[in-house]
């Protein structure tokens, strides 16, 4: 979807920035400049919003081959963000009716055929329609039954549907994903029982079938549990800019160091460092590093690269 992004508080007016944001697209550019192959599945209208999200996902290395330009007249999703207090920023959804809302099975599905290694799912696409949901669960399904490796980021947004609805469509999606990312309290939202606790939650999940439970704990960190251990990892120390799009870079950065073939540690270390890269400039993914980049909070304050 397209992105408007205010300067300052929405209702005194002021400018506004024009750029492309939601979460898969966040991944999957974050994925591409790490060097790594990626292809982009969705619905955006025949507008120029949609020209741009397709533009500038090109531009970032991303294959839009399956990339569907709806021409019934829906147009692409947009969301605004406007900064309130410090870090703290409020985000508007404009996405019932949709291009993005449209998505439907037959539009995901081919995009698995050519030799996919991960999906990467997130729980705001069903929160958009029942297509979209039932879009979801179809890719997981196949991916899964297909030997790839399915992700799902829970990614609860209190703005698009109630904790209820997002239970009863995030539930069945447990018995086809092997590698789910939540926040602590996102975690009860793909269980029956809304009360559990992290122990008991994860505990749950892994009973489940899913082969590891990632915990994004901000600026806590981060923790991995699968059935031989949990792996603890501490997050990057940075003075925050803009929080908006720190968890998609983190699961870029997790299934980054995946594809690459890293142990846990190491993909929690490139986690949290492409969430600091988030957090320490503006915008949902314009700051995200390259492979090369990575080492860059390694150096000295006050470091010239010349």
């Amino acid at each position: 979807m397209a992105a408007l992004r205010a300067h300052s508080v929405l209702r005194l007016g002021g400018s506004l920035g024009l750029s492309v944001a939601g979460a898969e697209s966040n991944v999957a550019i974050g994925l591409a400049r790490l060097g790594h192959r990626v292809r982009w599945a969705g619905r955006v209208g025949a507008d120029e919003l949609g020209a741009l999200v397709l533009r500038t996902l090109r531009a970032e290395g991303v294959d839009t081959d399956h990339a569907v330009t709806d021409d019934s007249g829906r147009p692409t999703g947009l969301l605004l963000t406007e900064p309130r207090l410090g870090t703290l920023t409020r985000v508007s959804y404009y996405r019932a009716g949709s291009a993005g809302s449209a998505v439907s099975p037959a539009d995901i599905l081919p995009a698995l055929a050519s030799g996919s290694r991960i999906l990467h799912l997130t729980g705001i696409t069903p929160a958009l329609s029942p297509s979209a949901a039932e879009a979801v669960l179809a890719a997981a399904t196949t991916a899964h039954d297909a030997g790839i490796t399915v992700c799902l980021d829970v990614n609860y947004r209190s703005r698009l549907w109630t904790a209820d609805r997002a239970r009863t469509a995030l539930r069945p999606l447990l018995a086809h994903t092997d590698l789910l990312i939540a926040s602590e309290d996102e975690l009860p939202l793909v269980l029956e029982r809304s009360d559990a606790g992290e122990s008991q939650a994860v505990h749950s999940i892994l009973a489940a079938g899913v082969n590891e439970v990632v915990v994004k704990r901000g600026a806590h960190g981060a923790t991995s549990f699968t059935a031989h251990g949990t792996t603890d990892c501490a997050a990057r120390q940075v003075d925050a800019v803009d929080l908006v799009g720190a968890g998609d870079a983190f699961v870029a950065g997790y299934l980054s160091g995946l594809l690459h073939g890293a142990g846990i540690p190491t993909r929690l270390q490139r986690a949290v460092t492409t969430a600091a890269f988030a957090v320490a400039t503006r915008g949902d993914w314009e700051g995200l590093p390259t492979q090369d980049e990575l080492g860059l909070f390694d150096q000295p304050d006050g470091t010239t690269i010349r």
